[in-house]
């Protein structure tokens, strides 16, 4: 039995009939050991971060700081990575568990967002025990469109002192300019070790 919406064959004997659904298509892997920072530039070292996709997904895996306590940020550019600092408004989420089970939270972190600024946003926080990291994923909308502005979500998972947390952010760059660049670093203090992965969704 096959699905039908408005006279359109969506499935087919369990098949997704052509033009329906998506792929996910990677594109480049940074690694990072005692970088500055991690950017990708479209145009640069293979990377394609234009009207090629309209989705784009960064994966962060293991990204250790050198410096204890500091929070992992990205930004983007319009002009090729020449300057970082779209205008940003954003909120912010974090839930915790220790490991003695004596703390949680959940609770929405003012310090964390952005309304109308242009700093660096804040995706997850990292300690610098051997065995800390951070993992987790931002999403980009759209990047190229030149009539909308640009929506994201990220969410991280990092163990901070002891601590399973989650931070979850999600907001828009305000410009109607194409983002053509991201950059991700530490707020103090280079990225030790850890990879980020783009892909483009169709």
């Amino acid at each position: 039995m096959g699905l039908i919406s408005n006279g359109t064959t969506i499935f087919d004997a369990g098949a997704m009939s052509a033009g329906f659904g998506g792929s996910m298509t990677f594109i480049k892997k940074l690694t990072a050991s005692s970088s500055a920072n991690l950017a990708f530039v479209n145009g640069s070292s293979n990377v394609v971060l234009d009207s090629t996709y309209k989705e784009y997904l960064f994966t962060f895996k293991n990204i250790h700081p050198e410096t204890d306590g500091q929070q992992f940020r990205f930004q983007t550019s319009t002009n090729g990575g020449s300057s970082y600092g779209t205008t940003i408004t954003s909120t912010y989420f974090i839930a915790y568990h220790n490991e003695g089970d004596t703390e949680t939270s959940l609770g929405y972190i003012t310090g964390s967002d952005q309304a109308q600024t242009t700093n660096f946003k804040v995706l997850g926080s990292g300690d610098n025990q051997n065995d800390s990291g951070i993992g987790g994923t931002m999403t980009l909308f759209n990047p190229a469109s030149t009539t909308f502005v640009k929506h994201f979500i990220g969410r991280t998972i990092n163990d901070p002192s002891s601590y399973a947390q989650d931070e979850y952010t999600n907001g828009y760059f305000n410009t109607t300019s194409a983002i053509n660049a991201v950059q991700f670093k530490f707020a103090s203090g280079n990225i030790d070790a850890g990879d980020i992965c783009l892909y483009g969704i169709s």
